[in-house]
């Protein structure tokens, strides 16, 4: 059957909006703190959230996800069409859509963003649209995306980061002889497809943005998004400062606040303390190679992570580190992704039985590790006290060590990391990112664990295909079952979105799939 979705249901998009037409006021900067900087700005070849959800405010996609993060809405693309085969889809763009720079956006620069996409030698995400076998231009506004097999995920991922529109001529002409030259040099000045444009960035310090004066989405009061005259991105690692500063005025919202402030920041009468909806899940990865810099790794033994996981009290550490705004979780992925299984917290505590294993593991005395905790972070360093008590428990040392975001990133990309504290939220009302990353090896060998099952890396191939829901449904359901049961991972909670704006914002959104949307925000002078 196919998908219709038409100009008429979307004559201009409102993101977030919350005040009547008469009430907006345009103009003015946005001052936002975040917790760590941006690395880099390219759709395709990024890998942090850092990026993903700065992303969504310099480039659109086809089609956006609605505000709940289940839907979908009209984007750049004002149709599309699944044929009744499941073989092709055709999408037609809106009239008079333009880039930052004044250039037209056309099919080509479309049939260039998703080809791009889709090549796996252009970074991980590729797996998200690998179903699409070519893009065909029929004529300016339209392409079809001809697929290698029915794919019951391709629409929704036209809403993701990685097939944002960008201008081909624009790329292209960036200096460099490869696609990853390329995108490092045009990520330095990038051209926009979506409200915002790159104005100025002082890496680890500030990022500005100016409006994107080509917008093609209208507001409230008619006149073309964003309201805004500028965002500006201030670096502000510590979680108490980044409080302190919009408390004072010096900031306008701030992200990622400390569960353990939320109820105090409730009281505040300058702030409103916002808790979005969210897929966040948080949770330890751990790596399971059977050495890590030389040295043989406790880790490695599935048995080990099970007794990890059975001295790990979660409703303890929800308690104490949420204030009980999460909630335990009952699978990798969250309660709120499609498809989710289980309605019981994973590995409910018991100390016994993890000694037991760890007894038949061979560690009945113990040994030391360590776990990477991002400096300043309040949440996390108290997930991994917490850890490091409970743990003890069983013979383990786990020794802290704090280090800033781009460190720890490394390290993990790098799999010489031994232990994080880490978080995901899904950028897809769909199940397949989450598991492609955390399951499905072939990807980033697990997030980047060095975990594998076979059972899994076949069932999660299989299911990419999978037209019949209830089968797809049971593919899902035996995937959590072997991750949950062996993964490299302890699995903790599941939270909202905490944010703290300035009582003179409105507008702003923080969707269910993590992106930070400014496009409709706008701030009381």
């Amino acid at each position: 059957m196919g998908i219709l979705a038409r100009t008429a249901l979307a004559a201009a998009i409102l993101v977030g909006v919350n005040a009547s037409a008469d009430a907006v006021e345009r103009g003015g900067t946005l001052i936002y703190g975040r917790y760590a900087d941006s690395l880099f700005l390219d759709p395709v070849r990024n890998d942090a959230n850092v990026d993903i959800w700065i992303l969504s405010n310099l480039y659109d996609t086809l089609i956006l996800p609605t505000d709940d993060g289940k839907g979908l809405k009209p984007g750049l693309a004002k149709e599309w069409k699944l044929a009744d085969d499941g073989m092709s889809l055709s999408v037609t763009l809106r009239d008079g859509l333009k880039f930052s720079d004044g250039s037209p956006i056309t099919s080509e620069d479309v049939q260039w963003s998703l080809k791009r996409a889709a090549n796996p030698d252009n970074g991980i995400w590729s797996f998200l649209i690998a179903s699409i076998d070519d893009v065909a231009i029929v004529d300016d506004k339209t392409v079809v995306l001809k697929l290698k097999h029915p794919d019951p995920a391709i629409v929704a991922a036209l809403t993701v980061f990685n097939t944002q529109i960008m201008p081909k001529k624009a790329f292209e002409a960036a200096a460099g002889s490869t696609d990853e030259e390329k995108a490092k040099n045009y990520s330095e000045h990038p051209v926009s497809s979506g409200p915002f444009v790159l104005q100025s960035w002082d890496r680890g310090s500030s990022m500005k943005l100016t409006r994107n004066e080509h917008y093609w989405a209208a507001g409230e009061d008619g006149k073309a998004l964003p309201y805004l005259d500028g965002l500006e991105f201030q670096v502000i690692p510590d979680d108490a400062t980044r409080i302190l500063k919009l408390q004072s005025g010096e900031i306008d919202g701030a992200e990622l606040i400390p569960y353990a402030r939320v109820a105090e920041l409730k009281q505040a009468d300058n702030v409103n303390m916002e808790l979005f909806p969210s897929t966040r899940v948080q949770y330890i990865t751990l790596n399971v190679r059977p050495q890590i810099n030389g040295k043989d790794n406790p880790l490695s033994n599935e048995k080990v992570r099970q007794a990890m996981n059975y001295a790990t009290n979660k409703e303890a550490i929800v308690q104490v580190v949420t204030h009980n705004v999460g909630k335990p979780l009952t699978s990798y992925m969250s309660s709120a992704t499609p498809l989710h299984t289980g309605d019981t917290p994973l590995y409910p505590q018991d100390v016994e039985k993890a000694k037991q294993l760890m007894k038949e593991a061979g560690f009945e005395n113990g040994f030391a590790t360590s776990i990477l905790v991002l400096a300043g972070n309040q949440d996390e360093i108290g997930i991994a006290t917490a850890l490091q008590q409970m743990w003890g428990q069983i013979g383990i040392k786990l020794e802290l060590q704090q280090v800033d975001n781009p460190t720890r990133t490394q390290q993990y990309r790098d799999g010489t990391f031994t232990m994080r504290v880490a978080a995901w939220t899904d950028d897809i009302a769909d199940p397949s990112e989450i598991t492609s990353y955390f399951v499905y090896s072939p990807t980033i060998d697990a997030l980047h664990s060095g975990w594998k099952s076979e059972e899994a890396d076949k069932l999660f191939e299989a299911s990419q295909k999978e037209t019949d829901a209830a089968k797809r449904a049971e593919q899902y359901a035996r995937l959590q079952e072997i991750f949950n049961t062996s993964g490299p991972t302890i699995p903790l909670y599941e939270t909202p979105y905490p944010v703290a704006l300035s009582k003179k914002v409105h507008g702003f959104l923080q969707i269910p799939l993590g992106n930070n949307i400014f496009g409709a925000a706008w701030k009381e002078k």
